[in-house]
């Protein structure tokens, strides 16, 4: 369930398609919050709580999300190029067609992720959990899987790693 009003968090506007590129919300609380659209480039979002948060198609490139709570959070088609998730909580959330081209996503737990047709060429999921996570038709041309869990993960391939 996504909240339909806008909020306000340390004075910045929260809502569908809002413009916060370099926005500082670290530590910020936006459980399921509706971002579709929103501009977060370069934002700060370290250990924001995005839990249930529908950043579906937002702009998250640059941005920084160490540690960041988005447990089921939707990133369909959002754009993460560049962006630093590492030791962020991702499990269940919805990836789908987004692109995390260069994305940092050190020890991100993705558990049961959906990262169907994701774009995550030159990403680095050194040590990240996939367990479980989706991955048909994903690019992982270049990526750093380098002691990564893949038990149980459907591969781009489609086969489903041992």
């Amino acid at each position: 369930m996504y909240y339909s009003a806008a909020m306000e968090i340390n004075g910045f506007r929260i809502e569908p398609k809002e413009n916060l590129r370099d926005a500082n919300l670290s530590g910020a609380k936006l459980c399921d919050a509706n971002l579709s659209g929103a501009n977060l480039s370069d934002a700060k979002l370290d250990g924001a709580n995005l839990r249930g948060a529908n950043l579906r198609g937002a702009k998250l490139d640059g941005a920084i999300l160490r540690g960041a709570n988005l447990f089921e959070a939707n990133l369909a088609g959002a754009d993460l190029s560049g962006a630093s998730l590492s030791g962020a909580e991702l499990i269940g959330a919805d990836l789908t067609g987004a692109n995390l081209i260069g994305a940092l996503l050190f020890g991100v737990n993705l558990r049961g992720a959906d990262l169907r047709v994701a774009d995550l060429r030159v990403a680095d999921l050194a040590g990240a959990d996939l367990s479980g996570a989706k991955l048909l038709g994903a690019d992982l041309a270049g990526a750093n899987l380098f002691g990564a869990e893949l038990a149980g993960a459907m591969m781009p391939d489609g086969s489903i790693h041992g």
